[in-house]
């Protein structure tokens, strides 16, 4: 029988996943050019844009698929600690009337580092290959 705490982590890794895959999708969608003059408004490179985009498109898929599933949700946790300082820190936790807050971000930046240390992720790719050998 299955342990309650594979089954919640195989759940968190999709929501994770997909959230970030989504967010990246969504940034190519929408125009990638505005996300580079947003990154640029904030003082960083615009190709730092297209670098976040498919980092949450690759890297959401492989979340979702389990494929290095450590060092993806590292990335994301370094993707959402940077959008946290740089962004939303100033807005406060819940938002300030014009823009979101860092909750959000906080809550993504948490899970990724549950993944960032947990032993072993079921239903993964990673567990599939560490078995073989």
């Amino acid at each position: 029988m299955l342990q309650n705490h594979l089954i919640g982590a195989l759940i968190l890794r999709i929501f994770l996943g997909i959230t970030f895959f989504i967010h990246g999708l969504t940034k190519f969608q929408g125009g990638i050019e505005n996300t580079v003059g947003f990154f640029q408004s904030l003082g960083l490179p615009g190709f730092a844009a297209y670098v976040v985009a498919i980092i949450e498109l690759v890297g959401g898929l492989a979340m979702i698929l389990g494929i290095g599933t450590r060092v993806v949700a590292g990335i994301f946790a370094l993707i959402m600690l940077g959008a946290i300082v740089k962004v939303k820190l100033a807005a406060g936790f819940l938002g300030n009337g014009q823009m979101a807050g860092y909750e959000f971000d906080l809550a993504l930046l948490a899970m990724s580092l549950y993944f960032v240390v947990a032993k072993e992720s079921f239903f993964s790719l990673d567990q599939k290959f560490s078995q073989q050998n």
